[in-house]
């Protein structure tokens, strides 16, 4: 349980984050609250979603050398900007390429947050 209040602390700041820094991903209605469900979902997406996209797209990971992984996290950026409509909270990432970019921003701020939290665990 710890695990996943953690990992969804992460994705809550690198959402918040990517919506501050990309005016194409937009977050409206009550932001926090709307941040707070995104991330939730964006977790189950990469939880449910990607490993099975990932072993029915396996070719293409070894045929780019590993860069279809951009397009992949854009994808299941885009998938989350789906269902969070689908449940009526206002997140909206304007197109392709902008989900690219910011699938871009939430792994690099993931992997540095993942490394200070990392850090502070017993060996």
């Amino acid at each position: 349980m710890k695990a996943f209040l953690t990992r969804w602390i992460i994705n809550i700041a690198a959402i918040a984050a990517t919506a501050w820094l990309l005016p194409g991903i937009t977050v409206g209605g009550n932001k926090w609250v709307t941040i707070l469900l995104v991330a939730l979902i964006f977790g189950l997406v990469n939880a449910i979603i990607k490993p099975v996209f990932s072993f029915l797209t396996c070719g293409l990971y070894v045929v780019t050398l590993g860069l279809f992984t951009f397009i992949a996290n854009a994808l299941m950026l885009l998938a989350t900007d789906y269902l969070a409509n689908l449940f009526g909270l206002q997140f909206q990432v304007d197109g392709f390429w902008t989900a690219v970019l910011g699938a871009l921003v939430i792994s690099v701020v993931s992997f540095v947050l993942s490394m200070v939290v990392g850090k502070n665990k017993k060996k």
